[in-house]
Order: structure tokens, then C-alpha cells, then sequence
């Protein structure tokens, strides 16, 4: 059973259909006594970093029980989009501080002509290390994006994927039980799919 977390933001229904779809139980939860029982998690999100992290301290007792899950019982868990960002240590969007899960930073996209913001439609995501998250995907998958800001995490062992965008960023991350993915699996077919199904085999 895999559980996707209901703070108030985030494509909840696109990635229940998602998984529903590749026949993986999976249901929406944002009680976090419910959230502390769950075998697997995904954290979605979208729009403004800050915005994100507060409405995740403003469910009580979330906060504490995301950290024991995740860094305690080392629950698998998957970022996406803005969930990813939120699992780095801060954003050039906000002044709160992330989860600080992965050690990385969240920048804006650099002004460059003919580079429109956001990043929005297919791009290619090119598999960087080994992962259990991204095996059997294609030799260059192609995944759905809308963001105006990318990751960059600290260490390099924690890149999954890399994206070219006018810089290079990187769309996919992992560590230890931790993922992120800044693209939209949910919306992005046979790739979301496969990805999804990884995640689930954990």
C-alpha cells in the first residue's frame, strides 16, 4: 500500500489514477496517525515552496511523524515536483527551510534569451547513476515538467538524473530510502509508468 500525503497541496487525484492504473493499492491520507502505519509514501506538491512547508507544519504532529517514518524506520518515500524540492535543505522561492532530507539547494532558473520560465512540457531525463527507482526506464526517458526552480543537491552520489534545460539540473535524486523526482510521473506515461512501478517493487 502505498501513501500519498494530503497537506492541502498537490495533484492528489492525477497520481492515485496513475497508480491505479498500473494496479498498485494506493489511497490518500492526511491524518498523521493513519500516515504512521503507511508502508511507503509519496509527498506531492505544487506551487510555492514556502506555502508548502507551511501548510505541512500546520497539520498537527505531521512534521514528527514524516521525520520518524523517513529517517527513523527509513520508510521509502517519493518527492514530486515541489515535494522533491521540499526534501533539499532550502529555496531561492522562500525564506523556510525544507525537510533538509537531501542535502541540496533549490535555485530559480537564470535568465537567458530564449529560455522561457517556467520549464514547462516534455524533456528528456538521463538516468546519471544506478537506482532501483529508474531501472528499466529507456536509454533517454522523456517526462512531463512545469517549474520555475531546479535542484542542485550537494553530493553527487545523489544525483538519479540529469535534465538540460539552458543549465543543467538535476530531475531525478536519491538517497539511502529517500526520492525525488521533479517531473509529474502521473502525466508522463509509459515513463511515469514504469517509474511508479519501481518505486512500488522497493
Amino acid at each position: 500500500m502505498i501513501t500519498i500525503v494530503n497537506y492541502g497541496i498537490g495533484n492528489l487525484g492525477s497520481l492515485l489514477n496513475m497508480f491505479k492504473r498500473i494496479a498498485v493499492r494506493a489511497t490518500i491520507e492526511s491524518n498523521p496517525v493513519v500516515i504512521r502505519q503507511a508502508e511507503k509514501l509519496v509527498l506531492p506538491g505544487v506551487g510555492a515552496f514556502d506555502g508548502a512547508m507551511t501548510c505541512i507544519d500546520s497539520v498537527s504532529g505531521l512534521r514528527e511523524v514524516l521525520n520518524h517514518k523517513v529517517l527513523v524506520e527509513q520508510t521509502p518515500i517519493l518527492g514530486v515536483c515541489l515535494g522533491m524540492q521540499l526534501l533539499t535543505c532550502f529555496s531561492e522561492e522562500g525564506k523556510l527551510p525544507g525537510l533538509g532530507w537531501i542535502p541540496g539547494s533549490t535555485s530559480r532558473f537564470p535568465k537567458q534569451e530564449g529560455l522561457n520560465v517556467p520549464h514547462m512540457g516534455w524533456n528528456v531525463a538521463l538516468p546519471n547513476i544506478p537506482s532501483r527507482l529508474t531501472a528499466q526506464v529507456d536509454s533517454e526517458p522523456r517526462y512531463y515538467f512545469v517549474h520555475s526552480y531546479c535542484v542542485h543537491v550537494d553530493d553527487p552520489s545523489h544525483s538519479l538524473m540529469k535534465t538540460h534545460y539552458g543549465i543543467e539540473f538535476d530531475s531525478a535524486i536519491g538517497h539511502n530510502n529517500i526520492y525525488g523526482v521533479q517531473f509529474h510521473p502521473e502525466k508522463s506515461h509509459r515513463y511515469g509508468m514504469q517509474l511508479f512501478q519501481n518505486f512500488a517493487a522497493l
